[in-house]
């Protein structure tokens, strides 16, 4: 059965069996787990859980900044009783504060129309509300009727919309018009990493788990600086094999058929702490290793909006029937693109296509935001090789119209060589762990309860739904169904720790790779277990160590 936020609130569990957002309580009797104490004894290369202490905005190190009002979208026009469009209003009053070098633009209570795009292209600037419940944004056109058809590279009609877009979009202020001019020209303009001037190539191997890097030069590079990460696979797919956990049955893999995912390189923005002769060491340690036969190298970053956000409010769609599966038209609610640094506070979304969403974002941290309304394609999606984001403290609410015939509704989804991203203390009503082919690794879903009820995606030419280190720790199943949880007999070289009873029935795959997947299975069938929640763990003992 669903298990609903008010139910918790009416039972008093949510003061005794269950935390503040649903997420199971230990008993004080609970024991450690042993692969919670094997992870302790080496947290950067344990085999199964990968290390996401450094997940969320400014590597977890920094709370989440609060700045000055310097701009009221009032001054600028906009209106708060929903009566006129206040699109150019507030992103001139957005643009203002980036002018001048950021600070919050204030969206005072009410309700205000948006016929148009909401635009967050500068470093600094917070879009802000008076609250979730007190500041509406009514948008009441899609991404197609405003920009025009974005076409799938799955053929026929079909829609890009279906998994990126936003009608508040953060992004590069130049890289969101050329995108723009690109999609109306009837082109599919790059979403991701872009920046290829060389800083350094790589001239030794190091473990995953690393932190520095010895390069031919450092001429170019910097304590403070951030780059890009490039490995490029090598003719017998090694990259991939690691990506894979290095089980024996990536080796025999048919990579080669796999034409969606082959080409891709892997690229992992992270920032330079200390420059030494030709030894550079990073912020956070590798997630994986780094192979001289991989090409290895240090490049430039493209343009990103860093230190941006928005918060304190609601972007509501209109209550339109939901299309179906990949028709999205865009009603879609926030998206972070080419992001670093950056939150979404206390946001709601309410009747849209896909709600939250993260393509190419880097240390984004959504803290307090639900998904709401009617039936949904997405409600959070992170893809295109975003990594180290974290979403704490989130609710995707019942659906008030139910899936429509011919759609699925995916829940939190990950993809596209993503790593390093964390779902945490979180009620999912609908949906379930979307893992989306393209070989996301290294990603963490914790002290979570959901109604299982959704579909994973991808197209099977995107190559596996899963890589390595893949943790699902502490998990409250509702209605009993494994699919796309428990991991131990579809995902290598993962952790499934601590979910509670569940059997194989609806969507369970047959696992992409053959042999010994060398996966572990812990506590099942209990989330009586210590530590509750495993990013939160692993940031104290991160901090402990310093």
């Amino acid at each position: 059965m669903s298990m609903h936020r008010r139910q918790f609130l009416v039972t008093g569990l949510a003061a005794t069996a269950y935390g503040a957002l649903g997420a199971p309580v230990p008993s004080a009797a609970a024991p450690t787990t042993p692969l919670w104490d094997e992870f302790v004894r080496s947290p950067d290369s344990h085999p199964q859980i990968p290390n996401v202490a450094y997940a969320g905005y400014r590597t977890g190190d920094r709370p989440l900044p609060r700045p000055w009002v310097v701009a009221n979208v009032r001054d600028f026009g906009a209106r708060p009783d929903g009566t006129v469009d206040s699109t150019d209003a507030i992103n001139r009053a957005i643009a203002a504060a980036g002018r001048c070098g950021g600070g919050a633009v204030f969206v005072p209570a009410g309700t205000y129309r948006i016929d148009g795009i909401v635009q967050v292209g500068y470093d600094n600037v917070v879009l802000r509300g008076a609250g979730s419940g007190r500041t509406t944004l009514r948008c009441t056109r899609s991404l197609t009727e405003i920009i025009g058809p974005w076409g799938s590279p799955y053929g026929g009609d079909k829609s890009a919309w279906s998994w990126t877009g936003g009608l508040v979009w953060v992004c590069p202020a130049g890289r969101f018009r050329d995108q723009v001019a690109g999609i109306r020209a009837g082109g599919f303009p790059a979403e991701g990493w872009i920046g290829d001037d060389l800083l350094g190539r790589i001239i030794a191997d190091a473990p995953r788990g690393a932190r520095t890097l010895l390069v031919d030069s450092a001429r170019g590079l910097r304590s403070g600086q951030r780059v890009l990460l490039k490995l490029q696979n090598d003719a017998a797919y090694g990259l991939y094999q690691h990506i894979s956990g290095d089980i024996p049955g990536a080796a025999s893999y048919n990579w080669a058929d796999r034409a969606k995912l082959n080409g891709y390189p892997f690229v992992w923005p992270v920032r330079i702490v200390a420059v030494r002769g030709r030894r550079i060491t990073l912020a956070q340690p590798l997630p994986v290793a780094v192979r001289t036969v991989w090409s290895p190298r240090l490049t430039t970053v493209g343009p990103v909006v860093r230190d941006a956000g928005v918060e304190h409010l609601t972007i509501e769609l209109p209550s339109r029937p939901q299309p179906r599966h990949l028709y999205d038209t865009g009603f879609n609610g926030l998206l972070f693109q080419l992001a670093w640094d950056c939150w979404a506070r206390d946001v709601v979304v309410s009747d849209a296509d896909n709600g939250i969403l993260m393509t190419s974002a880097k240390g984004v941290t959504l803290t307090g935001t639900r998904v709401r309304g009617r039936g949904r394609h997405h409600s959070y999606t992170c893809r295109v090789q975003s990594h180290d984001n974290l979403n704490t403290g989130f609710v995707i609410e019942k659906a008030t119209v139910p899936v429509a015939p011919g759609s699925v509704h995916h829940g939190i989804n990950v993809e596209i060589l993503s790593c390093g991203n964390v779902w945490a203390d979180g009620v999912m009503e609908n949906g379930t762990f979307d893992t989306h082919r393209a070989l996301p690794f290294g990603n963490v879903r914790t002290a979570i309860v959901v109604n299982n009820d959704g579909l994973h995606g991808g197209d099977y030419a995107a190559g596996p739904l899963y890589g390595g280190r893949f943790a699902h720790w502490n998990v409250t199943i509702t209605n009993e169904r494994a699919g796309c949880i428990r991991l131990d007999q579809v995902a290598p070289a993962s952790a499934t720790v601590g979910i509670s009873p569940c059997r194989d029935f609806g969507q369970v795959d047959n696992p992409d790779f053959t042999g010994e997947l060398n996966s572990r299975l812990e506590s099942f069938g209990t989330t009586d277990i210590r530590p509750a929640n495993l990013y939160t763990a692993q940031l104290r003992l991160r901090r402990h160590r310093g």
